[in-house]
């Protein structure tokens, strides 16, 4: 008998400025078990959304549509200053997160779940040369100085912008098994960082 798989859907938020590799890193490890995983790009209004690298993404699903997604991506980039004023951002995170399976986020896209309420009371990281920054965001999170990324029930925050290809492949794991991830990250050709405590980048920041 053939097995079915019901595909897990994964939001991605889509917003003016985010940072390239935090949603292609992690989109490239998905991606390459699509048939676990159902890839949705989001954005405030369905349309083409550029990048901070300038290249633009298309946004084939907006805000006001009904639908909720097992896994919640958050980018960061320079854009998330702006959307952390921006309510329909933060109403829309808020919605999603309390419906998703797993709330993840890579570089600054925590900063904008810690000022949605998303992570209060929940342990987290960020990027390291944004770190007070985006630690502003949201006083009643656990912030961690010192990790590549921080896994907290059902919340998956990551460090700068690669950091999100590890949290990724440790999600992949937690979902799929070792072997399933290990041979993503092989055929990647990617040297998988699997320690979530391995963080130099926080001493060269002067966090640590």
């Amino acid at each position: 008998m053939t097995e079915i798989i019901t595909k897990k859907s994964i939001g991605v938020v889509l917003f003016p400025g985010f940072e390239l590799l935090d949603v292609f890193g992690p989109l490239e490890m998905f991606g390459t078990a699509s048939e676990y995983f159902n890839i949705c790009m989001v954005a405030e209004n369905s349309s083409l959304v550029e990048s901070k690298q300038g290249p633009k993404s298309l946004a084939e699903y907006s805000f006001e549509e009904p639908i909720t997604y097992d896994i919640l991506l958050v980018p960061g980039g320079e854009g998330t200053r702006r959307e952390v004023r921006n309510e329909s951002m933060l109403a829309w995170l808020r919605k999603q997160a309390a419906h998703a399976e797993y709330v993840t986020s890579v570089c600054t896209g925590s900063a904008l779940l810690a000022k949605a309420g998303v992570l209060d009371g929940i342990c987290a990281t960020t990027n390291k040369i944004a770190f007070d920054w985006a630690t502003s965001q949201g006083p009643e999170v656990i912030w961690k100085k010192q990790a590549r990324w921080v896994e907290d029930g059902k919340f998956f925050t990551s460090s700068g912008v690669s950091a999100g290809i590890d949290m990724s492949l440790a999600i992949i794991q937690k979902m799929l098994g070792q072997e399933t991830a290990e041979q993503i990250a092989i055929w990647a050709e990617y040297d998988w960082h699997r320690n979530a405590s391995w963080d130099p980048f926080a001493k060269l920041c002067g966090l640590v």
